[in-house]
C-alpha cells in the first residue's frame, strides 16, 4: 500500500470526525444506560511534537475536536512494557513489577520445558508472548498481579481484543497467556501480534473462519526493517507492510466478528510505529542530526496516523458503533536520539573506561552495548558474565551481546544466583539488582555509579535508607506490591538538548539526545530516560463521554487511562496493590467537579562525594506523583526538597 497522503486527506478527515456526532458530543443520542464500546489506540513512541496537520492529520484533528491532555506523562522507566502494564491495569510499576523491557526474574525461564523451549536466562526481554506466558506460569497465572481493563470487560460479557505490537498486546489481558500443560490455549480475549502464526496464542476456530472470509493470512507478516550496524545504515522503510495487516485484521475480521456477537466491545490497537522505525531508521548513522526527525521517522508517524484514521472511518460508517464508542489515543512514552559518545550540546565526549577500549563493531570513543556493566565490573574488580551468551565470561575487547551483565560469582548456570550485581540493560535506563546485598555494598556501588559521567539520575530501594546521590524508589512509585524482584538501583542516563537552528527548533524536545545502553547506533532512536522528552507522551480522547474541544491542563499519566475507562464501562477492579491512577473526572461530561491545581514539587537527594545530587521535578495531584524529569547535577545551597 502506498504511503498515505497527509494534506489531501485532512479536509475529509475533519468531515469524518464531524459525522461522528456521537464521538464529538451528541450526548442526547446516547443515554448513559446504553453500553459503551471502548477503542484504545496506542501509537508506540509518538512524541506530541510530531503530531502536526501535515504528518498526522487524524491525530491532530482528534486532539483539536476532543479532549486533549497537554500535561500528560509516561511512567518512568519510560519503556514499552512498563507503560503497557500501567495502561492495562491502572497501576504504577511498583505494583505491576514490570520495571523494564528487560528485567531480572529471580529464576531461569522455561525451567520445565514450557512452550517446547530449553532453559534460558533470568534477564529476559519480555516483548515476547512465550516470555510473558512463562512469567505468568511462575507467578500464579498473572505476573502483574492486578486486574486489567480487558480482563474485567471480558468477565462482564464484553467482546475483547488486543491487536498489534508483540509484548504490550499480550499484557492487556495477561492472564490469558498463562500456559496450560506447557502450551498456550485459545485465549478468550483475541490476541493478535507479530508472533501470530508462530509462538503465540492460537486464533481458534471462530477467528480462523473470520480470517478466511476476509482473505487474511493466519500469520503476521515479518517486519522488513534492518537496524544496520556501526558501518551500515538502518532502515529507510517504515513498518507499513506489517501494520497494514494488523489494520485489516481489525477492520475486516475482528470488528465484523464483534458486530455479529451484538455485544459491546473493548479493543486495544497498538501500532508498532513510529517506535519501531525510530529505533531502526537509517537517516542519521552515527550523527545526532537529523536523528529521529528524518524522512523515515516522519513516514512512520504518517503510517500510524493512517491506522487511526481507518479505524475512525470504520466507526463512522457503522452508526450503531459511532454513537456509543469512546476513543482514547495515547503513546506509551516519548523519544530521543541516541548518543553513544556526546554528553552535552558542546560535544564533550565520555571518559567512560568502556568507551576507551577497542571493539571491532564499535566506533572509537563510542560507548559499546553493556557499557554500564563493563564499567561497574572493572570498578568493582570482579568478573563479568554475559547472560545472553550462556553466562560465559566477557573477554577483553568484547562486550555483552544485548548489554545485560552478571558481575561477580562464577560462569555457567549458577552465575545469576552467585552474582554480586545483575545489570538488566534497557536503553535510556538500566536496572541493577544486588540479590545478596547489604547496606555497605549498595552504598559502594552507588558511589561508583556517581563517578560515571553518563549517569543522569540515581534511585535506590527504600529498605537501604537515604543514601548519598540517590532518591528512594518510592519517590517515583517503584515500591509497591510487585511479585517480581524489585531493582536495588535504577540508573537513568544523561539527556541533553543540542544547540540547533532551523527545522523543528520551536519545539526543543523534538531534538532531545539521550545516552543509551543499547546495541542500536548513535543517531537512531531510544527511550527509557528521565528527561521531559521521554516522559511527555501524546494523549487525547473523543467520544460520547469526553468533553469536546477541551484542554485538560491537569497532570495525567498512563496509569489514569484504565481507571477512567473502567468508570465508563461500569467495571469494578479488585486491586492487590495501592499504587493506582485516578479517574479523569475533569475530562468527562458527567464527571464530578474537580477543584484545585497541581503542586509543582522538587525532591533532592543527599549529595554524593563530589557534591552532585539527584533532583526530581514532579507534580502532585490528588495524592498521585506525576514525574516530569530527573537529573544528576552539582548541588547548591538553593537545592532543597519541596512538597514533603
Amino acid at each position: 500500500m502506498p504511503e498515505p497522503a497527509a494534506r489531501g486527506g485532512a479536509i475529509a478527515l475533519l468531515a469524518a470526525l464531524a459525522a461522528l456526532g456521537a464521538l464529538a458530543g451528541a450526548r442526547a443520542a446516547t443515554p448513559a444506560a446504553e453500553p459503551r464500546n471502548v477503542l484504545i489506540f496506542v501509537a508506540d513512541g509518538l512524541r506530541p511534537g510530531s503530531v502536526t496537520a501535515e504528518d498526522a492529520p487524524a491525530l491532530y484533528a482528534l486532539r483539536a475536536h476532543g479532549t486533549s491532555f497537554p500535561n500528560s506523562h509516561a511512567l518512568f522507566p519510560t519503556f514499552t512494557t512498563p507503560n503497557a502494564a500501567a495502561l492495562a491495569t491502572g497501576h504504577y510499576l511498583g505494583d505491576t513489577g514490570d520495571f523494564g523491557n528487560s528485567l531480572y526474574t529471580g529464576y531461569r525461564l522455561f525451567e520445565h520445558g514450557e512452550f517446547g523451549r530449553q532453559i534460558e536466562g533470568s534477564t529476559p526481554f519480555i516483548e515476547s508472548d512465550v516470555a510473558i506466558g512463562d512469567l505468568d506460569g511462575h507467578f500464579g497465572g498473572n505476573f502483574l498481579g492486578e486486574d486489567s481493563l480487558l480482563a474485567m470487560a471480558r468477565e462482564r460479557g464484553y467482546s475483547t481484543a488486543a491487536i498489534g505490537k508483540l509484548g504490550p498486546v499480550a499484557l492487556q489481558d495477561v492472564s490469558e497467556l498463562a500456559p496450560r500443560k506447557g502450551a498456550f490455549e485459545v485465549p478468550r480475549t483475541i490476541v493478535i501480534d507479530d508472533a501470530t502464526g508462530g509462538e503465540a496464542p492460537p486464533l481458534g476456530p471462530a477467528l480462523e473462519l473470520a480470517f478466511d472470509s476476509a482473505g487474511l493470512s493466519h500469520a503476521a507478516p515479518p517486519r522488513m526493517q534492518s537496524a544496520g550496524d556501526s558501518r551500515t545504515p538502518g532502515t529507510h522503510v517504515a513498518n507499513w507492510a506489517q501494520q497494514s495487516w494488523f489494520l485489516d485484521v481489525a477492520t475486516k475480521a475482528v470488528l465484523p466478528l464483534f458486530g455479529q456477537r451484538q455485544a459491546p466491545f473493548a479493543l486495544v490497537y497498538w501500532s508498532r510505529d513510529p517506535d519501531g522505525t525510530q529505533h531502526n531508521q537509517g537517516d542519521s548513522l552515527n550523527a545526532l542530526s537529523p536523528g529521529i526527525n528524518g524522512p523515515t521517522s516522519r513516514a512512520a508517524v504518517r503510517h500510524a496516523d493512517q491506522e487511526l484514521r481507518t479505524l475512525l472511518e470504520y466507526l463512522r460508517t457503522h452508526a450503531n458503533l459511532a454513537r456509543r464508542t469512546d476513543v482514547f489515543v495515547v503513546s506509551d512514552h516519548g523519544y530521543a536520539t541516541i548518543s553513544k559518545r556526546d554528553l552535552d550540546a558542546q560535544g564533550h565526549g565520555t571518559d567512560s573506561p568502556a568507551a576507551l577500549a577497542h571493539y571491532p563493531d564499535v566506533p572509537e570513543g563510542f560507548l559499546p552495548p553493556g557499557f554500564l556493566a563493563l564499567d561497574l565490573a572493572q570498578l568493582l574488580h570482579e568478573p563479568l558474565f554475559d547472560p545472553d551468551n550462556r553466562y560465559q565470561p566477557v573477554a577483553p575487547g568484547a562486550h555483552p551481546r544485548a548489554g545485560n551483565g552478571v558481575i561477580g560469582g562464577t560462569a555457567g548456570d549458577s552465575a545469576a544466583r552467585n552474582a554480586d550485581v545483575i545489570v538488566a540493560a534497557n536503553g535510556g535506563s538500566d536496572l541493577l539488582y544486588l540479590p545478596n546485598a547489604q547496606g555497605p555494598q549498595v552504598q559502594r556501588v552507588l558511589a561508583l555509579l556517581a563517578g560515571l559521567d553518563y549517569v543522569g539520575a540515581l534511585f535506590v530501594d527504600d529498605r537501604f535508607g537515604p543514601l548519598p546521590g540517590a532518591l528512594p524508589l518510592s519517590s517515583i512509585a517503584l515500591e509497591g506490591a510487585a511479585r517480581l524482584p524489585v531493582p536495588t538501583i535504577v540508573v537513568s542516563f544523561r539527556t541533553f538538548l543540542p544547540e540547533f537552528a532551523g527545522g523543528l527548533a520551536d519545539d526543543p524536545l523534538q531534538h532531545a539526545v539521550l545516552i543509551a545502553d543499547t546495541p542500536l547506533q548513535q543517531g537512531q532512536g531510544m527511550h527509557g530516560g528521565f528527561g521531559r522528552d521521554n516522559t511527555f507522551n501524546f494523549m487525547a480522547a473523543l467520544g460520547p463521554d469526553f468533553r469536546a474541544g477541551f484542554q485538560d491542563t491537569l497532570p495525567v499519566s498512563n496509569a489514569d487511562v484504565a481507571p477512567t475507562l473502567e468508570r465508563l464501562l461500569h467495571l469494578q477492579p479488585h486491586p492487590h496493590g495501592k499504587l493506582v491512577g485516578r479517574v479523569l473526572e475533569e475530562a468527562l461530561r458527567t464527571g464530578r467537579p474537580v477543584s484545585g491545581s497541581a503542586q509543582h514539587c522538587v525532591a533532592v537527594s543527599a549529595p554524593a562525594a563530589d557534591g552532585r545530587i539527584t533532583v526530581l521535578d514532579y507534580q502532585r495531584f490528588e495524592g498521585r506523583v506525576y514525574a516530569d524529569s530527573a537529573q544528576f547535577r552539582p548541588g547548591g545551597p538553593g537545592d532543597v526538597s519541596s512538597c514533603p
